[in-house]
C-alpha cells in the first residue's frame, strides 16, 4: 500500500511539472544570427557604414518567430552578447573594425538565407 502511495506521488509530481518547450531545429542558427546582428548594431554606426537599425530588425525577427519567453530571452541575450563583445575591443573605427563589419554582414546574409531556405514554411 505504501509503495502504491509513493508511486502515485511520483506520478502526480511528474504530471504537475511544467512541460519544457522543445527548441525548433533552427534555434542555434537563430541565436548566432542574433549575436551577429548585435555586433552589427555596434559596429555599423561606429564606422558610419550604413543606416540599418539592427535592433529594430532583431525585434521584428523575434516577433515573426513568435518564440516562447525562454527562447525570446536567449535571442535577446545573444544579441546583447554580440554588441558587448565588439564594444569591448572596438572603440573607434579601424581597418579591423571595417573587416569585421564586412564579414559579419556576409555571415548574417548567409544565416538568414540558410534559415529561410531550410525551415520556412
Amino acid at each position: 500500500m505504501i509503495r502504491l502511495f509513493r508511486t502515485s506521488l511520483v506520478l502526480l509530481a511528474l504530471s504537475a511539472a511544467p512541460a519544457l518547450a522543445i527548441d525548433p531545429p533552427y534555434q542555434r542558427q537563430m541565436e548566432r544570427l542574433a549575436e551577429v546582428m548585435g555586433s552589427l548594431y555596434y559596429l555599423q554606426p561606429l564606422c558610419k557604414a550604413g543606416t540599418e537599425d539592427w535592433r529594430v530588425q532583431m525585434s521584428e525577427l523575434i516577433t515573426l518567430d513568435e518564440p516562447d519567453e525562454d527562447r525570446r530571452q536567449r535571442l535577446a541575450g545573444a544579441f546583447n552578447s554580440g554588441y558587448t563583445a565588439f564594444s569591448r575591443f572596438h572603440k573607434q573605427c579601424t581597418p579591423a573594425s571595417r573587416e569585421a563589419l564586412g564579414r559579419l554582414l556576409l555571415e548574417a546574409q548567409r544565416l538568414a538565407r540558410d534559415i529561410h531556405t531550410r525551415f520556412a514554411e
